[in-house]
């Protein structure tokens, strides 16, 4: 069993910063990609950002210079740290992770946070 946890998310006022993090635990062998995807009311989950194993990291351009993606390999947590946020930033924020359980033989399952709010509002 694998889980996600998200923290971090709040109400911001516009051009402010919050930092999100998302903790996995259970049985855990190796986790490959982290990611964070969020979805605004009646839109579509979108790709925030993602980050490598290895460190390789990758952003949408409605976020690039202002978000940053990083990740502690030792405690399985990944980072999104974000400033100059705006009302169009407010979404729900999940984070997702290919992660190899302990004993698997089947290569990496995909995981999914529960999601945390973040309202960019005055």
């Amino acid at each position: 069993q694998v889980l996600l946890v998200e923290s971090g998310g709040g109400l911001v006022q516009p051009g402010g910063s919050l930092r999100l993090s998302c903790a996995a635990s259970g049985s855990i062998f190796s986790i490959y990609a982290m990611a964070w995807y969020r979805q605004a009311p009646g839109k579509q989950r979108e790709l925030v950002a993602y980050i490598r194993r290895g460190g390789t990291t990758n952003y949408a351009d409605s976020v690039k210079g202002r978000f940053t993606i990083s990740r502690d390999n030792a405690k399985n947590t990944v980072y999104l740290q974000m400033s100059s946020l705006a009302p169009e930033d407010t979404a729900v924020y999940y984070c997702n992770a290919d992660i190899v359980q302990s004993g698997s033989i089947t290569g990496p399952l995909n995981y999914w946070g529960q999601g945390t709010q973040v309202t960019v509002s005055s």
